[in-house]
């Protein structure tokens, strides 16, 4: 995502890579939610367990449900480092120095946002002016869209 070569426009242009807004962040993590789990929870509360009430009762299920997601989504980035939702939006999430991270930087990042979510962790992000939140610092990744550059 560093400076690359863009093949639309004229030689002398290229692409380079500045922090993401966070409302594209937003949306693309609604979207992700809408394209990713909620078909996961559909078929774990309906087609593995008998309907909404027991899927509320089994705290196993449950968990489960969102490390698959949590798995899915950090396939998605290791394959293309972009999950349906960032790809939709235009953005992308890669390691420190612009290049795509490794399976185990994004599968980091999805736990650290899920166990710092609740204490503020994507707070931080307002605040900063690379927009990165907590777990995006600890898991040495940044969310980036690309913008067009004329040298």
């Amino acid at each position: 995502m560093n400076k690359t070569k863009s093949t639309q426009n004229s030689p002398k242009s290229s692409q380079k890579a500045k922090p993401a807004p966070l409302i594209l962040r937003f949306k693309a993590f609604i979207i992700d939610m809408f394209l990713i789990a909620a078909p996961l929870l559909y078929f774990t509360a309906y087609i593995v367990l008998n309907g909404k009430d027991d899927f509320q009762q089994n705290q196993l299920a449950i968990f489960v449900l969102w490390a698959v997601f949590g798995l899915i989504q950090s396939l998605f980035f290791a394959k293309t480092a972009a999950s349906p939702g960032y790809k939709a939006q235009g953005i992308y999430a890669v390691d420190s120095s612009g290049k795509k991270a490794a399976f185990h930087q994004y599968l980091l990042r999805y736990i650290c946002f899920v166990m710092l979510f609740v204490v503020g962790g994507t707070i931080i992000a307002f605040f900063r002016k690379d927009k990165r939140a907590l777990h995006d610092i600890i898991s040495r990744t940044i969310v980036v869209i690309k913008t067009e550059q004329k040298s």
